[in-house]
């Protein structure tokens, strides 16, 4: 599996570039025009890098500068049926399935930490369908509302600015991840207080028995692992680019059910379903949170191992980039 980087390089810098590229058996397809780059202004570079191995490739290349001074971006493709780039994938270490490219994850979280309208209306929506799965006591529309909520992309964005030191990342996405979910529960109660009024939701309705939503505020010990099980596949999912798992993530924690039984209890004023629906959003970001970071730091260590060992003995006529990992932090 490869990615392609576009270059935009200054001409004073294409001489190192090519040569850091043209050195490295990971590289292949390497092409270079002259004066195709208008902004920034030089030349435009494309080479194939093998997937694990872009991150060292990617390091080396700002460390020379072409982040500052130049552009990179990074693509993926689907496939490469050549020569080139099987020899390519040989001469990178472990599977490309389990390579993580640092730089492109740090702008996911980069990304993901933006505020943005239509994340807190997928939110609200998502918690609005919890509510109304807890008075109808459906256990589809919980799965709805899991699969509409978008929470899990900051509590990975948070995750990794743990890992990667990047503590404006941690702070703006704790802070939309809080500012959204009391937005959504506030949105959501006040609903439920005027469906209150209008008949359509009453005490009784929350606080029954409800045998295929209950669990939603009864967090246990499973709640936690669950969540942590849950951290670790989705944060998988997202540094190794199999997004599909992530399906799996939303639908596994009680996340948004639980926001949206806090909403509905607030509103009829249930308190021990606010005390054990509030809880169980706790647990569950929390126990996201913890594995997500375990998970990140195993993968940077089993990477920087790798790394240190193909160091140690590069191949013949190969250049040894910086270690993975790295990525320079914004201004």
């Amino acid at each position: 599996m490869l990615v392609t980087l576009r270059l935009a390089v200054p001409p004073d810098l294409t001489e190192v570039t090519e040569r850091l590229l043209r050195g490295d058996p990971r590289v292949c397809n390497l092409v270079i025009i002259r004066d195709g780059a208008v902004e920034p202004q030089g030349h435009a570079i494309f080479a194939d890098v093998a997937r694990e191995g872009a991150a060292e490739v990617l390091s080396s290349l700002a460390d020379i500068g072409i982040g500052e001074r130049g552009a990179i971006s990074v693509s993926q493709l689907d496939a490469a049926p050549s020569r080139a780039a099987r020899a390519a994938e040989r001469a990178a270490p472990g599977s490309p399935d389990d390579g993580v490219i640092w730089h492109v994850v740090e702008e996911q979280a980069w990304e993901a930490a933006r505020p943005s309208i239509s994340f807190h209306v997928f939110l609200c929506l998502a918690v609005a369908l919890a509510s109304i799965a807890v008075v109808t006591d459906s256990v589809v529309l919980v799965i709805g509302a899991m699969v509409v909520g978008p929470e899990f992309s900051l509590v990975a964005a948070i995750c990794i600015g743990i890992v990667l030191r990047r503590w404006e990342i941690v702070r703006r996405s704790a802070f939309v991840l809080v500012w959204t979910f009391a937005l959504s529960i506030l949105v959501v109660g006040l609903l439920a207080v005027v469906a209150r009024a209008a008949g359509w939701v009453t005490t009784e309705m929350v606080a029954q028995d409800r045998p295929m939503t209950g669990f939603i505020w009864h967090p246990d010990r499973w709640s936690f692992v669950v969540a942590l099980l849950a951290g670790m596949a989705g944060v998988l999912s997202m540094t190794t680019g199999k997004s599909s798992a992530l399906v799996g993530v939303f639908i596994s924690v009680t996340t948004v059910p639980a926001a949206g039984n806090l909403a509905l209890a607030l509103a009829v004023w249930v308190p021990q379903e606010i005390q054990g629906s509030g809880l169980q959003l706790l647990v569950n970001i929390a126990g996201m949170t913890i594995s997500g970071v375990v998970t990140l730091l195993i993968q940077r260590a089993a990477w920087g191992r790798i790394s240190r060992r193909r160091a140690a003995s590069p191949p013949a006529q190969s250049r040894s980039p910086s270690p993975p990992g790295s990525p320079r932090a914004r201004p």
